[in-house]
């Protein structure tokens, strides 16, 4: 008898596994642009802008000059200096390259850590709305992520009283991320010491996200090295992808007690082992930065201030339309209509932009809020402006509708 076709059973390991909801958009609008039809795709997390010239002229040398080899699994000796330099510089004491630990993205940084740090019967709070992959590698830890609900009044901040509320004695961890993907809110100085203090005195660890810091439009956000008691329980990521439109170099780090990074050393040697060697190189030269890329930094975030501006005051034009405010990044964050009647609103509304308005955003169940999109503002002005006509189109139709 031939033996049955095989199935495949997925491991406990990725039973509870989903799929990323932004790489799932992205691939939906290219297939659709593919058969013809002319999307604009305001779903991806992804600088439009090109790596600023001078660090892409030395990721060119680095490769004539032999840097296609194996690095040191947490990095080469230059790169981790510089950010450990950079680092001491913002906290006022000394950071060394020991606690740093260079990834293939922060996104990978953050597996690290969470792989690490947690495992089962931990818990994890996890202010929410927040990236989807936050709740998915938490769960890969095997650990249990805790949606904390932040306040939309108030840009779904979170606040100390909110995460003691949430917490269980097995609480172990809590992920932060300042400026906000997806709402593009960004916490104060004040704020973010508050809720660093509560994790200091509950002994929990905290990973900070600040992939986004350098993108903040009323001043420079703040970093948990501006306001830690103590680093002796926090993770700092960070990386190159968002401030230097280096998404696909791939370039991630993490600042961390030398015990917590020598253990993420031994865990990314047996899988990814190191970064790619000409990317280092080039997050070098940003990081060492200079003012033509510093031009080009202060240049992007000036556009994506315009966009924002702009998209803003043809939403405004519905004033039903209910908005976060967004102060950092390059996300808008609105809820859909039928918001409290119909189910899972927020992909109802994606679906019908989509599908009818050829406008691609993220439903905002990929980030526990299902009431709610997120749509990015990373595209020419021109197409985020004919977008943001669409969405209020839809949305007075959608509305309607009922």
């Amino acid at each position: 008898m031939p033996l049955p076709a095989p199935h495949f059973t997925p491991s406990a390991n990725i039973a509870r596994l989903r799929e990323s909801a932004t790489i799932a958009v992205s691939q939906r609008a290219r297939a659709l642009r593919a058969a013809g039809r002319a999307i604009i795709d305001l779903g991806a997390g992804e600088p439009d802008f090109d790596t600023p010239e001078p660090i892409r002229r030395a990721a060119q040398r680095a490769i004539d000059g032999g840097a296609t080899r194996y690095t040191a699994t947490q990095g080469t000796a230059e790169l981790r200096a510089a950010i450990a330099a950079a680092a001491s510089a913002r906290r006022g004491e000394p950071i060394t390259a020991e606690e740093v630990v260079v990834s293939s993205g922060s996104k990978q940084s953050i597996f690290n850590a969470c792989t690490c740090l947690f495992g089962p019967g931990d818990d994890v709070l996890v202010p929410t709305p927040a990236w989807t992959s936050y709740y998915e590698i938490v769960s890969l830890a095997r650990a249990t992520p805790l949606p904390v609900i932040g306040d939309p009044t108030r840009g779904f901040r979170v606040t100390p009283a909110m995460l003691r509320a949430h917490a269980t004695p097995r609480t172990r961890g809590v992920m932060l991320n300042s400026p906000v993907n997806p709402t593009g809110t960004v916490y104060s100085r004040d704020e973010l010491r508050d809720l660093l203090a509560l994790a200091a005195d509950r002994g929990w660890w905290v990973i900070s996200d600040e992939i986004y810091l350098r993108i903040a439009y009323d001043g420079p956000a703040a970093s948990s090295l501006d306001v830690a008691p103590a680093r002796d329980r926090l993770v700092v990521v960070d990386g190159v992808a968002k401030a230097y439109a280096m998404t696909g170099w791939r370039i991630g780090w993490t600042l961390a007690p030398p015990d917590l990074s020598r253990a993420m050393t031994a865990f990314q040697s047996h899988t990814t082992f190191n970064a790619a060697a000409p990317s280092q190189a080039a997050a070098l030269a940003a990081i060492a930065g200079g003012p033509e890329i510093e031009a080009a930094v202060v240049g992007m975030v000036a556009r994506f201030r315009e966009r924002r501006d702009a998209a803003c005051a043809i939403l405004a034009t519905e004033p039903r339309i209910a908005l976060v405010p967004p102060e950092g990044a390059f996300y808008l964050f609105l809820r859909a209509p039928g918001a409290g009647r119909v189910p899972d609103a927020g992909t109802a509304f994606a679906s019908r932009l989509l599908e009818r308005y050829d406008v691609a955003v993220v439903p905002g169940a990929a980030f526990e809020t299902p009431e709610w999109i997120r749509v990015s503002y990373a595209a020419e002005r021109s197409q985020v402006e004919e977008a943001m006509r669409r969405i209020v189109s839809a949305w007075r139709e959608a509305d309607a509708a009922g």
